[in-house]
C-alpha cells in the first residue's frame, strides 16, 4: 500500500501530543525555576529540553532517511491516513484544452491546461472498530504538477465535488484540477500532500524535513487535445 507517511498514524499524531507536553511541562519548570533563582534545576531542565528536542529530531529524521520515492501510474492509489481509516487518491484521467469557460468569453492558458482528474475514495477496509459510519472530512490537501526540470506548477482552478466534500464509508467522488503548463510539455508528475504546517513535525509523515514522498505519473505526450471550449472550473481555494 502506498501511503503518505511510514509510521502509523495513531503512533506518529501520539508522539507529537506527548513529545509536547513534556516540553509544555519542562518549560513551567524552568520558568518557575527562573524565578525562584534555582539556576543549577534550571540548567538541569534546560538540558532535558534540548535532549528531548534532539531524541524527537532524530526520530523525525531516521524515518525520513528510511522513506523511498514512489511514482505512481494512473489508477494507482495514494493512501492518506486519517487515524481511524484511510482516504485513497488515484488519477482516472488527464486531458488538454487550449480554452476554458463559456464559448462566448473563454479563459485561455498562456501555454496549455492540462486537466487532472483525481478520484478520491473512503477506503472502508481501513476503518477502526470503534468509527462507525459517520462523515469523514478530509483536511486541505497541497497539489503541484512538476516537469522533468524541476519546474512547479499551481492549480489555476478546479471543477467537480471539492477535495473537502465529507465522505462515509465506501463512496467516491472526481474532482478536475486545471494547470496552466507550457504546449511543450509531455512528463510530469503531480505531488499530492496534507497542507496542514504541523505535519512537518509528525515522525514519519511524507512532510517532514528529508521525508521522501508518493506522487503520480502524469503523461501528457499520450494525452489527447480537447477541441473546443472546456466548462469553466471553479477558482480553487
Amino acid at each position: 500500500m502506498n501511503t503518505n507517511v511510514n509510521l502509523a498514524a495513531s503512533v506518529g499524531a501520539l508522539a507529537l501530543l506527548g513529545t509536547g507536553f513534556v516540553l509544555f511541562v519542562a518549560a513551567l519548570f524552568l520558568i518557575q525555576s527562573l524565578i525562584v533563582r534555582k539556576r543549577r534545576r534550571a540548567k538541569i531542565v534546560l538540558v532535558t529540553i534540548v535532549a528531548v528536542c534532539g531524541l524527537y529530531l532524530a526520530a523525525i529524521l531516521i524515518f525520513s532517511i528510511g522513506s523511498h520515492d514512489q511514482l505512481l501510474a494512473r489508477g494507482e492509489e495514494k493512501h492518506f491516513c486519517e487515524l481511524d481509516c484511510h482516504l485513497a487518491y488515484s488519477i482516472t484521467n488527464t486531458r488538454q484544452t487550449k480554452t476554458l469557460g463559456e464559448s462566448a468569453k473563454p479563459a485561455s492558458a498562456q501555454g496549455i491546461f492540462a486537466v487532472v482528474t483525481i478520484q478520491t475514495r473512503f477506503d472502508e477496509t481501513t476503518i477502526a472498530p470503534w468509527r462507525g459510519n459517520g462523515l469523514l472530512y478530509p483536511n486541505s490537501r497541497a497539489l503541484t504538477l512538476i516537469d522533468e526540470r524541476g519546474n512547479r506548477y499551481e492549480p489555476v482552478s478546479q471543477s467537480g465535488t471539492p477535495l473537502t466534500n465529507p465522505l462515509r464509508p465506501g463512496e467516491s467522488y472526481t474532482t478536475d484540477i486545471v494547470f496552466d503548463v507550457p504546449s511543450e510539455m509531455k512528463h510530469a508528475r503531480l505531488l499530492m500532500n496534507e497542507s496542514d504546517w504541523i505535519t512537518r513535525l509528525v515522525i514519519g509523515h511524507e512532510n517532514s524535513p528529508l521525508h521522501k514522498k508518493a506522487s503520480f505519473q502524469i503523461d501528457l505526450q499520450a494525452t489527447a487535445l480537447t477541441r473546443g471550449v472546456e466548462p469553466l472550473a471553479v477558482a480553487s481555494g
